[in-house]
C-alpha cells in the first residue's frame, strides 16, 4: 500500500491520509458504540422480567378492583375500569410464554399465564352472573376469583423474588462484561489512535524525507564542492519525485560542465606551454644561425654588393654563389618562426648543397626523388636542411671522397608526406638514435639547429610521437623520414 501511495501525487496524498484515518476513526467509533449499545440493551434486559411480573400483578388487581365494585354496586365506571384492565391484561398474556419448555422462567410465565386466563374466564361469568341476577352464582364466581387472584400474586411475588436473584446475578455479570467491554473498546481505540499516527508520520516522512535529502544535497553543491555530492535515489513518482529527477539531471549538467571547463583548461595550459617550447625551439635555431654579430641587413646589402661587383667583373659563379648564400641567409631569418611550403624547404636545401659543392669543389653528390603533387603541402619550417647537414657532417664526411651520397625523397604514403633524408654514409649507433628519439641533445649540436630540435619542434607541432623516424645500420648509412598528416587544409 505503501509503494502506491509513494506513486501518488501529494494533494492526493493528503486526501488519502486524510480519508484513511476518517474511516479508522469512524470504524472504531462505531465499535465502541454497538458494543456499548449492546451491553446497556442486556443491562436493560435483566430486570425487564420483574417489571413486567410486577406490572402483571397491579393489572390483575385492577380487574379484580372493577370486578368487585362491579358486584357490589353494578357502577358503570367500574365495570368500564374492569373492561380497559382486562383488555390491557389480554395485550399482556400475549407477551408471556405458552409452550411446554424445560426452563423454570418460561415454565412459570406458562403457569400464570394459564392462571390468569382461568382469572379471566371466571370474572366474566361471575358478571354475567350479575347481570342475571344469580346471587349464588355470582357470589362463587367472585370467590374463586379471590382465590385466584390471592394465589396469583402469592405466586407471582414468589417467581418475582426468584427472577430479582437471577436478574442480579445476570446484572452482576453483565457489569463487568461491561467494563471489559469499555477497556477493549479503550485499547481498540488507543490502537486505531496509534495507527493513525503511524500513518500520519509515515506519510509525513514520504513527502518531507526526500525534501530534506534534496535540501542537503543542494547545501553540499553550494558548498562548492559538486563532483562529490552523488544523484539521488527516485524513490516516488510524484511532485517530489519529479523535482528530484529534475535535480539529478542539474547535477549531471554542472559535473559534465564542469569536466568540460577542467578540458578546456588543461588544454589551453597544454597549448600554451607547447606554444612557448615551439617559440623556445624556433628562436634557440634562429639565434644559432645568427650567432656572429653581423646585422642581417648589413649582411644581405654586403652580399647583394659583392653579387654587383662580380657581375661586373664578369663573374657568373661568384654571382651565383653569393646570390645562394643570401637566399640561404635570408630564409633562416625570415622565415624561422612561420609555417612555409615544401617547395620552400627543398629550395633551402638547394642554395646549402650548391653553397657547400662549391666550398668542396663538388664533391657532395646530392639526390632529388620528389612527388611534385606534394609541394604546396604546408610544413613547419627549418626542418629539412638541419637533416641533410646533419647526413653531410656525420654520415659521409668521413668517406672517401665522390663516394659520399645524400638523398632527398618527397613522397605519399598512406594519408602521409613522406619527407625520407638517407645517406650511405658510416650510420649512426643505437645509443644516439635512442638519445635523439629521447631528445637528448648530443655534444656536437653546439651549432646550427641540431637534429633533436627539429625532432622537438614536429612532436610539438602535430602533438604526435610518430611524425619523425629514424633507421642506421653501421657502416651502412642513415635514413631519416618525416611523416607530415595530410589533414584537410594542410595543402
Amino acid at each position: 500500500m505503501f509503494k502506491f501511495l509513494a506513486n501518488m501525487k501529494i494533494s492526493r496524498k493528503l486526501v488519502a491520509v486524510f480519508l484513511i484515518t476518517s474511516v479508522i476513526a469512524m470504524g472504531v467509533n462505531l465499535f465502541i458504540y454497538i458494543n456499548l449499545n449492546t451491553a446497556m440493551d442486556k443491562i436493560n434486559q435483566v430486570f425487564s422480567s420483574n417489571i413486567s411480573l410486577n406490572e402483571l400483578s397491579n393489572n390483575l388487581n385492577e380487574i379484580h378492583q372493577g370486578l368487585t365494585g362491579y358486584l357490589e354496586t353494578k357502577g358503570t365506571d367500574d365495570l368500564q375500569l374492569y373492561y380497559s384492565s382486562s383488555q390491557s391484561m389480554n395485550l399482556m398474556l400475549k407477551e408471556l410464554n405458552d409452550t411446554v419448555t424445560d426452563n423454570s422462567v418460561k415454565l412459570a410465565e406458562r403457569d400464570i399465564r394459564n392462571m390468569i386466563s382461568s382469572y379471566m374466564k371466571t370474572a366474566d361469568e361471575a358478571i354475567l352472573a350479575k347481570r342475571g341476577r344469580n346471587i349464588d352464582e355470582y357470589t362463587n364466581k367472585f370467590n374463586e376469583c379471590s382465590r385466584i387472584r390471592d394465589y396469583l400474586n402469592t405466586y407471582i411475588y414468589s417467581v418475582n423474588n426468584e427472577q430479582f436473584k437471577t436478574n442480579s446475578d445476570n446484572y452482576r455479570a453483565l457489569t463487568g462484561s461491561l467494563r471489559y467491554t469499555e477497556m477493549m473498546s479503550m485499547l481498540v481505540f488507543a490502537a486505531a489512535s496509534l495507527m493513525n499516527i503511524l500513518l500520519i508520520i509515515i506519510m509525513t516522512n514520504t513527502i518531507t524525507r526526500p525534501l530534506t535529502r534534496l535540501s542537503a544535497k543542494a547545501v553540499e553543491i553550494s558548498s562548492g564542492n559538486p563532483e562529490n555530492v552523488e544523484p539521488l535515489e527516485v524513490i516516488s513518482d510524484d511532485e517530489v519525485g519529479k523535482v528530484t529527477r529534475a535535480f539529478n539531471e542539474m547535477l549531471g549538467s554542472i559535473k559534465d560542465y564542469i569536466a568540460r571547463i577542467r578540458t578546456q583548461l588543461i588544454t589551453q595550459s597544454e597549448m600554451k606551454e607547447k606554444n612557448l617550447l615551439m617559440e623556445t625551439h624556433l628562436k634557440d635555431a634562429q639565434l644559432k644561425y645568427l650567432q656572429s654579430q653581423i646585422n642581417p641587413h648589413f649582411l644581405f646589402n654586403t652580399l647583394n654588393a659583392g653579387a654587383q661587383l662580380a657581375m661586373m667583373e664578369g663573374a657568373d659563379r661568384t654571382v651565383e654563389y653569393i646570390r645562394n648564400m643570401a637566399d640561404f641567409f635570408r630564409y633562416n631569418v625570415k622565415k624561422t618562426s612561420e609555417t612555409v611550403k615544401l617547395s620552400e624547404e627543398i629550395e633551402l636545401v638547394d642554395s646549402y648543397i650548391y653553397i657547400l659543392n662549391v666550398r668542396f669543389a663538388g664533391e657532395i653528390n646530392f639526390v632529388k626523388e620528389i612527388d611534385e603533387s606534394l609541394l604546396d603541402v604546408n610544413v613547419p619550417s627549418m626542418i629539412i636542411q638541419p637533416l641533410v647537414e646533419n647526413s653531410i657532417k656525420y654520415g659521409i664526411k668521413d668517406i672517401e671522397p665522390g663516394l659520399g651520397k645524400v638523398t632527398l625523397s618527397v613522397f605519399r604514403e598512406d594519408n602521409n608526406a613522406c619527407i625520407r633524408v638517407s645517406d650511405n654514409g658510416i650510420g649512426t649507433d643505437e645509443e644516439i638514435i635512442e638519445k635523439i628519439m629521447n631528445h637528448e641533445k648530443g655534444p656536437s649540436e653546439t651549432r646550427g639547429v641540431g637534429i633533436t630540435n627539429v625532432m622537438a619542434r614536429l612532436d610539438l607541432y602535430y602533438n604526435s610521437k610518430e611524425v619523425f623516424e629514424i633507421k642506421s645500420r653501421k657502416n651502412e648509412g642513415t635514413q631519416v623520414t618525416i611523416k607530415i598528416p595530410m589533414e584537410e587544409g594542410n595543402v
